[in-house]
């Protein structure tokens, strides 16, 4: 087991692109989990531990019940639905600190798996949400990028006391 360190906004590394996964590494992923089992998230992105690669990794239901991880390389949205609905989020990048994040409550996403394998899937509910929060961390974006300017510099005053 090695949890890592979770990167803290503003550290830049947070708002980089991340680059395509070109060689699956099974112990960045095993890193992924355990460093998100340790701090008690739901998801967690390769960049949020300082990797500038296009895999996350989430378990939605793992606090209540049962695990159910799941692992998703190169991920692309190839549809979202139009139903969008604002909940509170939090990020362990950004802890201690919940924010409303309009997201949409469906969407289809092609991705591979750690075997390689292309795969398509539809999603809805917590598990959309989350992995959209994921997916936004691949691209350089944190929730504060979700928030109207004047909503955004009171929630950033808020973290920096």
């Amino acid at each position: 087991m090695s949890v890592r360190r979770v990167l803290l906004w503003p550290d830049p590394l947070l708002s980089v692109v991340c680059d395509a996964v070109v060689a699956v590494d099974p112990e960045l992923i095993k890193d992924l989990f355990d460093t998100m089992y340790a701090a008690k998230g739901r998801g967690l992105a390769a960049p949020q531990i300082g990797v500038l690669q296009r895999v996350f990794v989430v378990d939605v239901t793992w606090k209540e019940g049962a695990r159910d991880p799941r692992v998703f390389i190169n991920p692309v949205v190839r549809d979202s639905g139009e139903d969008m609905r604002s909940m509170e989020e939090q990020c362990l990048s950004i802890p201690d600190l919940p924010m409303q994040v309009t997201r949409p409550t469906t969407l289809t996403l092609d991705w591979e798996t750690p075997e390689g394998r292309k795969t398509t899937g539809t999603f809805d509910g917590n598990l959309a949400r989350c992995i959209l929060h994921e997916l936004d961390h691949l691209d350089g974006t944190v929730i504060f990028d979700h928030q109207s300017p004047a909503r955004r510099a009171e929630l950033e005053a808020a973290y920096a006391d």
